[in-house]
């Protein structure tokens, strides 16, 4: 759910419900939106709540809502919430109450006396049932009681004759009260994942009916009559025990039947639960709108939205289980790389976390291969407990530039595809092994009986630097290194007995020519920052082609032959080099809509290809200079000379635009841009300048960015020039004239609202796309023709008027906002979809702002991952 605080700027802080001297109660009376964490000490909660309603008389939105911290497992920890202050039946207008992820086992009696309630969310509490006085609320248009522990439903529910939108899902019912037949202006009910085993043959009477969700219950048959329900769109029956139906239901193409056993006999003495089901294994395809699905003990293969692939064998779990998955952008925080690592995938998130299963489950990410394959190894990364692990990892190959990379998920984390150095492993037991590379011929390590007491897990990495790269670092031309060499084990950090590693002699050197006096033997231990020469404190032995010494505990070696004395501090900047991708930036502005402004990041080889892909629809200079960056690398754009960014976005602090840079992502991000200069009398002539790392308190000034380009650790990249051209005549009303349409809020609770403010800035994007997304709206021809002759010479106007008009005739539909989203992607305005699609999840953000502002509530937790401590990285393995 998406929405904001409204009302005035409130710079003033409560603190235990006590506004402060210098808050202006006048302004409090006009909050019409408010959060408030459950997570926080229940005497502070409950005396805030208890002066709610006579210092915030005009709430329209409540949300007291848990979850937003997590266990070791990444799971939602529900709230302290048990029940409400009675005095909270005087917030008359309260149209919104969202009470999810608390711990009530009752429905407190104040909620039943709001008599203006449309919106009300329980999800995620322990009710076991719901009173009979809730069929009294006359205003109640939704109804959410997911995750609970019902059992039965009053019979008074059926008298809601305004409620649209029901969901029951995740609950313990058998079976419904014939009185739910009553619900005349249902358009949606949801009673998936309980033990439904009949239905009553009053749901014949929703005739307003459009999307009845029964999956994952128990049903052996549904009433005929549902088939001549005459507005429904949709059925979804999976996973139930339906062994025969009507053909009108068998027929119909809006019925979802996968996961039935249809036209089987029933057995007289099935042999096992899963026998008693369908042998054959059910297959789900997600959509888009869908982040969650049912898996039951017959298992079942499913493909979700974002091409991800999982497969449940049968009997992975004894129990029907909700599974939910999202797919998140790879912050820094979720995203664990090794110093030579390469992120191939976004971040998916399968919940719940830690859930156990019976059998292993089958996991399939798709990822793009990199160019450089050469002794590098794909796997899938995932978070168990605390660390970050590789699984074994096996690849299929779909086409020659897609690859699937798939293993078996030990359990439910967040899971990403890495791309790292050949790692070879082993376990070392007391009598001795060797350890030998599969990727480089000659390097290996020989444990001796009595290395260690308990077997122990070792394990290597390799990593090789071309020797032209480090004669042009040094300006050497007889300057060789031999490969680099990760060593990391389980255990204690030392062996018993000395370990014996060896090690090719640097290219072109052999033991028989070499000056020992120019050979070097290099340690480093993570996390120090330089290298040490150990040459003197080891015993190096030398044959023709390799180098051996002995080494009691594990970290990095690194041989080096070189006329230099100082080797460190070099070896550190070859190092560096190793992990360093060379990329240009690049800034290009929408040639229909000079006020969208794309900014990417791209590898130099990536450069050429993307701008003949963009020039056709952008323009702009020439890329910059070519810079260096490592993987996983934070920077930021920041908008100079009068340009500033134009709306909020998740990814925006104080105005500068965050990126992390992956090198096989896209790192790609458009945004539209405003000025306060006067676009009337002249353009303006701006820039975009980026910077390494996080956003500072205080970017430098371009004369300061000038001076840091010489620097050795600038943290200037580049700057590129952004020009806003003079504004035409026809564009002057649409920047001085306000609006005069009726305050609206496009959406619903559930999906989130775009307000008057929003679809005003959707307006502005559109430019003469605006009929090609009119019709893909649902608006006539004959309208459109209608609002070009009565706007004449008004572009703006007609666009206004269109999606204005539009927008009031959808109020209080449900999926509204997804039919505009739906539109504009249709309409090729990916960039307006995306945009709106980020107004939405920034809808959350908004409501912790306002309550800053408003003293009431502390700040939200971040995204899980972000917020804990981070991880230590993963070994070298």
């Amino acid at each position: 759910m998406a929405a904001a605080v409204e009302g005035p700027e409130l710079e003033a802080a409560a603190a235990a419900g006590d506004a402060s001297e210098d808050a202006d109660p006048l302004q409090l009376l006009q909050v019409e939106f408010l959060r408030l964490s459950t997570h926080e000490d229940p005497q502070l909660l409950e005396a805030t709540l208890a002066q709610l309603p006579q210092s915030l008389s005009c709430l329209r939105s409540l949300v007291l809502k848990g979850g937003q911290r997590r266990d070791t497992l990444g799971a939602c920890l529900r709230g302290a919430l048990t029940t409400l202050p009675a005095g909270l039946s005087g917030l008359a207008h309260l149209a919104h109450l969202d009470l999810s992820f608390n711990s009530l086992e009752t429905l407190p009696a104040c909620v039943l006396r709001m008599r203006d309630l449309g919106a009300l969310l329980l999800s995620h509490n322990c009710l076991s049932e719901l009173p009979e006085a809730l069929g009294a609320l006359p205003a109640l248009t939704f109804l959410a009681v997911t995750h609970n522990r019902l059992q039965t439903l009053p019979p008074a529910l059926g008298a809601l004759s305004t409620l649209q939108r029901l969901d029951l899902s995740q609950n313990l019912l058998d079976t419904l009260p014939p009185e739910i037949g009553g619900l005349g202006s249902l358009l949606e009910l949801n009673l998936a994942s309980n033990r439904l085993q009949s239905l009553p043959a009053s749901l014949v009477g929703l005739r307003s009916l459009r999307l009845l969700v029964l999956h994952s219950n128990l049903l052996a048959s549904v009433p005929a009559g549902l088939a001549r329900l005459p507005l429904l769109t949709r059925l979804d029956l999976r996973d139930n025990q339906l062994r025969d139906l009507p053909p009108e239901l068998l027929d119909a193409p809006f019925v979802c039947l996968q996961g039935n056993p249809l036209g089987e006999a029933s057995p007289d003495v099935p042999s096992s639960p899963v026998a008693a089901l369908i042998p054959e294994m059910p297959r789900l395809f997600l959509t888009s709108d869908l982040d969650s699905f049912p898996v039951t003990p017959r298992g079942c293969s499913v493909t979700l939205a974002c091409g991800v692939r999982l497969q449940f064998p049968a009997g992975a779990t004894a129990t029907p289980i909700t599974i939910r998955y999202r797919l998140l952008l790879p912050e820094p925080g979720l995203v664990p790389l090794g110093p030579h690592d390469a992120l191939l995938s976004h971040v998916l998130e399968l919940q719940p976390h830690g859930v156990a299963f019976q059998q292993d489950v089958g996991l399939w990410l798709l990822f793009t291969p990199p160019r450089a394959r050469r002794c590098r190894e794909v796997v899938v990364r995932t978070r168990n407990d605390n660390s970050w692990g590789d699984l074994e990892t096996h690849l299929e190959e779909e086409a020659p530039q897609r690859l699937w990379a798939h293993c078996q998920a030990p359990h439910f984390s967040w899971f990403l595809v890495v791309s790292r150095p050949v790692s070879n492993a082993c376990l070392v037991p007391p009598e001795g092994t060797l350890l030998c590379s599969s990727g480089h011929p000659g390097v290996k390590v020989i444990f001796p009986p009595g290395a260690t007491e308990e077997p122990r897990q070792v394990s290597m990495q390799v990593v090789r630097m071309a020797g032209r790269e480090l004669q042009a670092l040094l300006g050497e031309p007889e300057a060789a290194v031999s490969p680099l060499l990760c060593l990391s084990q389980s255990g204690p950090p030392s062996f018993l007995r000395p370990v014996t590693v060896q090690l090719p002699l640097p290219s072109g050197i052999t033991g028989l020519s070499l000056d020992r006096s120019r050979l070097h033997l290099l340690y480093w231990a993570p996390p120090a920052v330089t290298w040490d020469d150990i040459t003197a404190q080891v015993v190096l032995e030398l044959t023709h082609l390799y180098a051996r010494f002995q080494v009691t505990h594990f970290s990095w070696y690194w041989l080096w032959y070189t006329t230099k004395n100082c080797v460190g501090g070099l070896a550190r900047k070859a190092w560096e080099r190793l992990r360093l991708h060379r990329v240009n930036l690049i800034a290009l502005q929408r040639r229909r809509d000079p006020e969208q402004v794309l900014l990417q990041c791209l590898p130099r080889n990536k450069v050429d290809a993307t701008l003949r892909r963009l020039l056709e629809r952008y323009r702009g200079p020439e890329p910059s200079d070519t810079v260096e960056m490592f993987e996983g690398e934070e920077f930021f754009a920041a908008f100079e000379r009068g340009i500033d960014v134009d709306a909020d976005r998740p990814d925006c602090v104080e105005g500068r635009i965050c990126f992390v840079f992956y090198s096989h992502l896209k790192n790609v991000k458009e945004v539209y841009v405003t000025t306060t200069l006067d676009r009337e009398a002249q353009a303006v002539r701006g820039q975009v300048s980026f910077y390494r790392g996080t956003v500072p308190v205080q970017v430098p000034e371009e004369a300061e960015a000038a001076r840091q380009r010489k620097g050795a650790d600038a943290l200037w990249m580049a700057t590129l020039p952004i020009k806003l051209p003079r504004l035409r005549s026809s564009e002057e009303p649409r920047r001085r004239a306000g609006l005069s349409l009726a305050p609206l809020n496009l959406g619903d609770a559930e999906t989130g609202f775009l307000t008057q403010s929003n679809l005003l800035s959707v307006a502005g994007r559109l430019g003469p796309d605006w009929p090609t997304v009119a019709l893909h709206l649902g608006v006539s021809y004959r309208e459109l023709q209608r609002i070009r002759h009565e706007f004449r010479d008004d572009l703006d106007g007609q666009i206004r008027h269109m999606l204005f008009s539009w927008a009031e005739r959808q109020a209080g539909q449900p999926g509204a906002v997804g039919l505009l989203v739906q539109a504009l992607e249709q309409s090729d305005r990916q960039d307006v979809a995306e945009e709106v699609r980020a107004v939405l999840e920034l809808g959350c953000r908004k409501y912790q702002d306002g309550i800053r502002r408003t003293g009431l509530a502390p700040k939200d937790p971040a995204l899980p991952g972000s917020s804990a401590p981070q991880p230590p990285e993963p070994a070298q393995a």
